[in-house]
């Protein structure tokens, strides 16, 4: 379990791969437009509202669906309730994208169509080198207003790339650290808006496939405790949190085959606590799978790895208890505890601040916690 392997720097495979991705979309998009100039003289069109044109055709091509998550919808899940709103199929919209919230009234439709007209302008100013950092902060703001915004930007012809720029653009300033937090806040908007990509139904299995969660692995591996580098892992765990939450078994397997589960442990270990409420959640997720599971228990040594950090988690609560953190914590060792093994090592090693008065006010207040401390200690009998 070395984390130095689980790092994808921007001359790692997955930055090589990135990188020729990203070269072949440009090469493809130039050739695109300048078809589409041609088009637009023979025609007598004027070329920018012919590519604005088919820019929004492209974006509106397909009916969308279901709803986008934001962190927010993670910490829910993280919390034990409902895994994220579900908004339900909804026709397409005149603009292209699915009018969700539109109302039955034409002034509520007109406003919808509004919206929609605006997030598509934030969409064509994405490449405009000089309107692209604005453009990525208003779409990031703007991430709630329309349920299908993850779809249209998967679909928006070069949107992609132009986010994987943004993504890969940062790695020199990683190691040695060096960057600010304006620069770090342009990463996490076009992090916000992946993560959109990550909870469409649609889009996030092609996502997957497309190998996209490794371009965050650099930012996981970063050790600075500043704010403009807490944000980028934070952002990016939010990424990979939005992908597992739904319990598929083939992303699990990305991310136990992908070396990911070092990363994570890690920043469990080392984190924020925001940082490790969503790593913790993550690898919970993950060991609830049974490829997951096996993969954590069958060698002694990740395993006993796994057991020290989720003690050392609980022994830090001590000076500032988490709840939330505690619940999924003890949730990751209730199902440890299927694993004879790891039963028998928690049995002699557990924490003893889990049996003690630490976090008697926790244990007090919230019924929740009370019956996963009642659960564990019965598995561990």
């Amino acid at each position: 379990m070395n984390p130095g392997n689980a790092v994808g720097g921007p001359h790692s495979t997955s930055g090589m791969v990135a990188q020729n991705y990203m070269y072949a979309q440009q090469q493809h998009q130039h050739q695109h437009q300048h078809q589409q100039n041609a088009m637009s003289q023979s025609k007598g069109i004027d070329a920018a509202n012919y590519q604005n044109q088919a820019m929004y055709a492209r974006i509106g091509g397909q009916g969308m669906s279901a709803a986008p998550g934001a962190i927010a919808g993670i910490y829910s899940s993280v919390a034990g309730n409902s895994a994220g709103s579900m908004a339900p199929a909804s026709a397409l919209g005149a603009g292209g994208i699915s009018g969700a919230h539109s109302n039955a009234n034409g002034s509520g439709q007109a406003v919808v169509n509004s919206e929609n007209e605006t997030l598509y302008q934030l969409m064509i100013e994405l490449f405009s080198a000089t309107n692209r950092e604005q453009a990525l902060a208003e779409l990031s703001q703007r991430r709630d207003q329309n349920p299908d915004l993850g779809l249209a930007l998967w679909n928006a012809y070069g949107v992609m790339t132009i986010l994987y720029q943004e993504i890969i653009a940062i790695y020199p300033l990683l190691n040695p650290p060096a960057l600010t937090m304006p620069v770090s806040n342009r990463a996490c908007n076009s992090l916000a808006l992946l993560q959109l990509v990550a909870t469409h139904e649609h889009t996030r299995m092609q996502l997957l496939k497309a190998n996209v969660p490794q371009l965050l692995y650099p930012f996981l591996s970063t050790t600075s405790k500043a704010k403009q580098y807490d944000n980028l892992r934070l952002t990016s765990l939010g990424v990979i949190g939005a992908l597992v939450k739904y319990d598929n078994h083939e992303v699990i397997s990305f991310f136990v085959t992908t070396e990911f589960l070092p990363l994570c442990l890690k920043i469990m270990d080392i984190g924020s606590e925001l940082c490790k409420v969503v790593a913790t959640f993550i690898f919970q997720k993950i060991i609830l799978d049974d490829g997951g599971f096996h993969y954590v228990t069958s060698h002694p040594k990740r395993l006993h790895t796994v057991l020290v950090i989720l003690n050392n988690v609980i022994n830090q609560m001590v000076a500032a208890p988490s709840g939330r953190l505690l619940k999924s914590v003890t949730k990751c060792l209730i199902r440890l505890a299927d694993n004879p093994k790891a039963k028998d090592e928690m049995r002699e090693g557990i924490s003893e601040h889990l049996r003690d008065s630490t976090f008697a006010q926790i244990f007090a207040e919230d019924v929740s916690y009370r019956r996963l401390i009642y659960q564990l200690m019965i598995k561990l009998t």
